[in-house]
């Protein structure tokens, strides 16, 4: 214990009492304010016993230096005579408790009781940064797996265009070579047959590369959004809007892909879940922050949907965004469902220079000129 006290008799009278209660103590005193900065800086203390008036300067001082000093060391102020202004003043900056020094019955507890809360809260302190590593850790797993995730679709939609692509197109003109030069009526209905099914083979193949890696983001991502519109508008039989108040958008690298990933989950939810007549998409860019909200009229989410075991959908959303420092708000009622992704970003430079806070994350395709979705007209 360091004892602020230029009184012998004083300190010995709270030793006392302190003994009686049973607490084995260490006792430093000192009495000016160089001796108790040094007596800080030099040891490691549980508690600080303070009186009020002190040569040159106050307890209230002596508390400013110790919180100065950003050592957690509980601070009790005992003096023999002290105002109820002061008290509240040293209980609002951080003191443990403040006793009267004609009445130290209460000494002792109020020693226990601030050593115990202060090894309490830094235990919370301790916990809570080392929830804060795990945080950060879990999402940083979840970027490099989206990531892994992404590269390995990039990887798969090249695998199916060059191989089994490649091998359809083959096929398809093998097929047509045998219809010219073949006249009989069933093998020409056989050749007619084999050919649609290659070319429902071929659109399904596009399909599967299109959904594994979105080749129209390179058009942009509002390019894309109302493609995905109009695609979805087509499939579901309902009506879906797109609405942006721009033609186009200079992104980050690595946000379109996450507003496209989104808008697709968001979309496939709708399909399987709302029941919904109608959806809306808006996409806007405002004060650096990219905005997407996909709405429906369908019959909205029940209170326990977000907490379902397997809802992973959703919560894939949220880790989704977090990776790019993003966010998703979540409304629902009766009449439909509201989710909204924000993503702030930091647009490049007319110059070409990144900014430090530029948001970068790797890309999944080095292959500037390929496109695993599309081969032409066969």
């Amino acid at each position: 214990m360091l004892h602020l006290e230029d009184n012998e008799l004083d300190q010995a009278l709270a030793a006392i009492h302190l003994q009686r209660a049973g607490l084995a103590t260490e006792v430093l005193r000192v009495e000016t304010e160089q001796a108790f900065r040094e007596a800080l800086s030099n040891d490691e203390w549980d508690v600080v016993l303070s009186d009020f008036n002190l040569p040159g300067f106050t307890g209230l001082r002596a508390q400013q230096i110790l919180k100065d000093s950003g050592k957690q060391i509980p601070f009790i102020l005992v003096s023999g005579e002290i105002g109820e202004d002061t008290a509240v003043a040293a209980m609002r900056n951080g003191a443990s408790d403040y006793l009267l020094k004609n009445n130290l019955a209460r000494l002792a507890p109020a020693v226990e009781h601030a050593i115990a809360a202060n090894r309490d809260r830094l235990a919370r302190l301790a916990a809570d940064r080392e929830l804060a590593v795990g945080r950060q850790r879990l999402s940083a797993l979840a970027q490099h797996l989206q990531t892994s995730i992404e590269m390995e679709r990039a990887a798969i939609a090249r695998e199916i265009h060059d191989d089994v692509g490649g091998s359809l197109t083959a096929i398809k003109f093998d097929l047509a070579w045998i219809g010219r030069h073949v006249e009989g009526p069933e093998v020409q209905q056989r050749v007619a047959s084999a050919l649609e099914t290659l070319g429902q083979a071929l659109e399904a193949s596009q399909r599967i590369m299109h959904n594994l890696r979105p080749a129209i983001l390179e058009q942009g991502l509002v390019a894309a959004l109302q493609w995905m519109a109009g695609r979805f508008e087509r499939r579901e039989g309902l009506t879906c809007v797109f609405r942006t108040s721009r033609d186009s958008m200079q992104l980050p690298a690595g946000v379109p892909l996450l507003a496209y990933r989104f808008a697709q989950e968001a979309l496939t939810n709708i399909s399987k879940h709302a029941q919904a007549t109608r959806v809306t998409i808006d996409l806007s860019l405002t004060r650096g922050v990219l905005s997407l909200e996909v709405s429906d009229n369908g019959c909205g989410l029940a209170s326990g949907d977000l907490d379902k075991a397997k809802s992973f959908g959703l919560r894939g959303l949220h880790e989704r965004a977090g990776t790019l420092g993003g966010w998703v708000d979540i409304s629902s009622s009766a009449v439909g469902t509201v989710l909204m992704l924000s993503v702030p970003v930091r647009l490049r430079p007319a110059g070409g220079s990144h900014s430090d806070t530029e948001l970068e994350p790797p890309t999944f395709d080095h292959d500037d000129d390929h496109d695993p979705s599309a081969w032409g007209t066969l």
